[in-house]
């Protein structure tokens, strides 16, 4: 019996989990290990916090899913690894022990020291949801009247507007600060832009935050800009234990695989989603691409387990982008081509529910 485990529940473990229970692979005994039970749909996170969903509707209950696929469910956190004995090691301290792994466990928001104590991140996104709820009473009162939100991605625009939906009518002047120029080589920048300027966003482009205070952010240079809260929202950061894990990895850390999602250093090891780096093809960390590469990593697990040489994962040149702009208003670009509109909300709305109804047929 050969021991496949999967660590992580992120959007292409959905995609693996899904595959191998619409179509058992005989003589696998297969593990799923997660610290939480539920995955969150990273695309309708900014629409939870707009007051569009509820948590909920974008959860993916993991337990039913493993269930459908045959898995075991372990609820615990990986925290290392043994690639020469091919284990796994748990925060409770257990060792699971695998013939083939996957690895799909996310990236955490990089930050600076004591960032963690005064600003709001990104991720892990529960915890970022719960932030926001204690963030949104105080304001709703008054109490909050200005919030800097650092990071000038898709993520921290699309999280910036959706607060500001949130709390119209309430006086909350909002500032976003990002060492580069707002999405910078993205499509839809001019468009986005122009929203945050008639939005009335004060828009801090080349200005680097050093760090989060409790009376608003430090600037590079020694400036002070004052905020009741600090949104986090800034570049991706590799799992800690990944650099102690063994594996070849790039140079930020994250875990270095082939075009078939492979580690390079050890191919019995696969990878993908924030986790991976494709090395020779510079990709976003982006829940699109994690969402891509989830068929492909089905199918090479499979190949694998029966003695055959995996596939290569080609991501497109080009691929579609959409962004949230706080109401039912959306942004969607195609390399360069920009178009907008509350079609283009309603046209993401579809998909990105269709992406959850997918995942929840098991558990019925």
């Amino acid at each position: 019996m050969k021991r496949l485990l999967l660590v992580g529940g992120g959007h292409s473990h959905l995609a693996v989990l899904k595959s191998f229970g619409d179509a058992p692979v005989g003589g696998v005994s297969l593990a799923l290990l997660s610290p939480s039970r539920h995955a969150l749909y990273s695309g309708m996170v900014p629409g939870v916090v707009a007051g569009h969903y509820r948590p909920e509707d974008c959860r993916i209950d993991l337990r039913p899913l493993a269930e459908h696929a045959g898995a075991r469910f372990f609820r615990d956190s990986a925290v290392g690894m043994d690639p020469t004995r091919r284990e796994v090691i748990t925060a409770r301290g257990e060792r699971l022990h695998y013939e083939v792994l996957s690895l799909d466990i996310g990236s955490a928001i990089r930050e600076p020291a004591g960032t963690v104590e005064h600003a709001l991140r990104l991720r892990p996104v529960e915890a970022f949801l719960a932030g926001w709820e204690r963030l949104r009473a105080p304001a709703r009162k008054g109490e909050v009247h200005r919030i800097a939100v650092v990071g000038g991605g898709a993520a921290g625009v699309e999280v910036l507007l959706a607060m500001q939906h949130a709390l119209a009518g309430v006086a909350v002047e909002f500032a976003l600060f990002s060492e580069l120029p707002i999405l910078a080589r993205h499509g839809a920048r001019r468009a986005i832009v122009r929203i945050l300027r008639a939005r009335g966003v004060a828009v801090h482009s080349g200005r680097k935050v050093l760090v989060a205070g409790k009376g608003g952010v430090e600037l590079d240079g020694g400036g002070h800009f004052e905020a009741q809260a600090a949104v986090w929202a800034t570049g991706a950061s590799a799992p800690p234990w990944i650099a102690q894990s063994g594996l070849a990895t790039d140079s930020l850390g994250f875990v270095a695989v082939s075009d078939t999602l492979q580690s390079r250093s050890h191919p019995e090891v696969f990878a993908a989603g924030d986790v991976a780096s494709v090395i020779g093809e510079a990709r976003p960390k982006s829940g699109v691409f994690a969402v891509r590469q989830g068929p492909v990593l089905a199918r090479n697990l499979r190949r694998t387990l029966a003695g055959e040489a995996p596939e290569p994962f080609r991501s497109p040149s080009r691929s579609l982008a959409l962004i949230s702009c706080g109401n039912r208003y959306a942004v969607a670009s195609w390399g360069g081509l920009a178009v907008e509109g509350a079609w283009v909300w309603r046209w993401k709305d579809r998909i990105d529910r269709r992406f959850v109804k997918r995942y929840r047929t098991a558990e019925s």
